[in-house]
């Protein structure tokens, strides 16, 4: 149950993160409105979460995901593009979590 929790902060993040690119610097009401309550409700979640994992990996699955996501997001929504480096950085995020989940005993108390 942590972990679906965490991914649902994790998309709450990202929808945040998408709203805040929208909101052109919080200068559009609605898309700054949807940046505080997105992010309120990925906080509350990723709180919860602290329940059951440590900080540390809960924190490390949360914005590795996330950022995982909203480059995916900026390439395909704000035309954002990505050279090989960028893409050789998020695979090494992506390997990084998926370390800590498949080998880490810390990934739950």
């Amino acid at each position: 149950m942590p972990y679906l929790v965490l991914i649902f902060a994790v998309i709450a993040e990202t929808i945040g993160t998408s709203a805040l690119q929208a909101s052109q610097q919080f200068t559009r009401f609605w898309p700054s409105v949807t940046v505080v309550i997105a992010y309120g409700i990925s906080f509350a979640l990723l709180a919860w979460v602290l329940k059951f994992m440590p900080v540390g990996i809960a924190y490390a699955l949360w914005s590795g995901l996330g950022i995982v996501m909203i480059a995916a997001i900026g390439y395909a929504f704000f035309g954002q593009k990505l050279d090989l480096a960028a893409v050789l950085g998020l695979a090494l995020i992506v390997a990084g979590i998926a370390v800590i989940n498949l080998f880490s005993a810390s990934s739950t108390h």
